[in-house]
């Protein structure tokens, strides 16, 4: 117990403030950078940082729901959506770096708070911590349209970024859905909507 808690925290602590790696390419990596002025670069730096705000949050949620469930093809479930998430985290922080600025400086908050919900999830048993799993993707997937709707049309680097995790959300909803999640209460839903709508209004700015 105490090895798998120093592991645990380790985990948390790689996520929160040391560079993840991809295995896969950057999506757009060879694309040559657009020519924005100084307002596109710093709105799409500010979706981009929600972005990876948000890939902080799907790694402290699946490191919750992981450690609750009984199951070991739900945990490998899990464990292979952290995996790809971490990739989404390495991706969004190379963009930001590229576009000249910073990650969230609430990160740990969010971790904080996200690997919370995480660990309350799994407390329900596996088929509902699946889907909450499964719903927060779709959320996060339909949240992927929008900046893609937002960002500057000269950002092609961006889009490559999101179109790809977008593809990746809808594979982690539908592995959810196939390994039998039970489908959340609207007033689940509409909880976890305005949970982040905080999120995201603030990390845009800090």
């Amino acid at each position: 117990m105490i090895d798998n808690a120093i592991l645990q925290f380790d985990r948390a602590l790689r996520t929160v403030f040391a560079s993840a790696r991809s295995v896969r390419p950057v999506p757009g990596d060879d694309m040559p950078d657009a020519v924005m002025d100084d307002a596109q670069r710093k709105h799409a730096a500010g979706l981009m940082r929600i972005n990876h705000c948000g890939e902080i949050c799907a790694q402290a949620l699946y490191q919750g729901q992981a450690i609750m469930s009984q199951d070991p093809a739900i945990r490998e479930a899990l464990e292979q959506a952290s995996r790809e998430e971490t990739e989404h985290l390495a991706w969004t922080e190379q963009r930001l770096g590229e576009l000249g600025s910073r990650k969230s400086l609430l990160n740990p908050l969010w971790y904080g708070g996200a690997l919370a919900i995480g660990l309350l999830a799994g407390r329900f048993g596996d088929r509902w911590n699946l889907g909450f799993l499964a719903e927060t993707e779709r959320q996060v997937e339909a949240h992927l349209k929008g900046h893609l709707d937002k960002l500057p049309e000269e950002d092609r680097k961006s889009r490559a970024i999101l179109d790809q995790m977008k593809v990746d959300e809808a594979g982690h909803a539908d592995t959810a859905v196939h390994l039998g999640a039970h489908e959340l209460p609207a007033p689940v839903k509409v909880a976890m909507k305005m949970a982040s709508k905080v999120m995201t209004r603030t990390a845009y700015y800090l």
